[in-house]
């Protein structure tokens, strides 16, 4: 299910394309932009490697996911290597058509049972425990004016997200609980 994430505090979504960082990993970057009508800051909520996410079931608070770019089909990714402006912990965008690594889980933390639409959560990585994060670092040349992203050790208000824009899956039906004796719709 395709989404954009925005940062509430500094108001920008979760963006990466094809551009990799100068230093660090040499990964992928993951930035922060304010543009809207930008489809490289639309990602899909997935499963992890061990444990499936079903198209249409809700996320519950405390599951861990994969955030995998819709564009370049690779994840959210973070590890020890220092963010290029403010040298917290890098996070950049790994893995090919969706398939990387364990560094590329994240533990989605809320407040209820499940992570509604329009709540606020938090990110936490896995393997490092780092909260997805924007305080308002902006690149120059060649990604100039958009706001660096990445994992804190600590919750603050830099690290609350939204989905906003996107396509978001109703649950499937169950086989057998339709009563109009149409068939079931498969492909996503």
């Amino acid at each position: 299910m395709p989404s954009q994430q925005t940062a509430l505090l500094h108001n920008v979504r979760l963006h990466s394309h094809d551009v990799r960082y100068g230093s660090g990993s040499g990964q992928q970057s993951v930035t922060g932009v304010t543009t809207v009508e930008d489809s490289n800051s639309y990602w899909s909520v997935r499963g992890t490697s061990t444990a499936l996410c079903q198209r249409g079931t809700p996320v519950t608070c405390g599951q861990t996911i994969r955030l995998t770019h819709v564009n370049t089909g690779r994840n959210l990714h973070s590890h020890y290597f220092a963010s290029p402006l403010s040298s917290n912990q890098e996070v950049s965008a790994f893995g090919e058509e969706g398939e990387g690594d364990s560094l590329d889980e994240w533990t989605v933390l809320c407040g209820g049972a499940v992570w509604e639409r329009e709540e606020s959560v938090r990110f936490q990585h896995a393997a490092t425990e780092g909260l997805l994060s924007v305080t308002g670092e902006q690149y120059g040349r060649p990604i100039h004016g958009q706001c660096e992203v990445h994992a804190m050790p600590t919750a603050n208000q830099h690290n609350y997200w939204r989905a906003m824009e996107g396509v978001f899956m109703k649950p499937s039906e169950t086989p057998g609980a339709r009563d109009n004796g149409s068939p079931i719709h498969t492909e996503f």
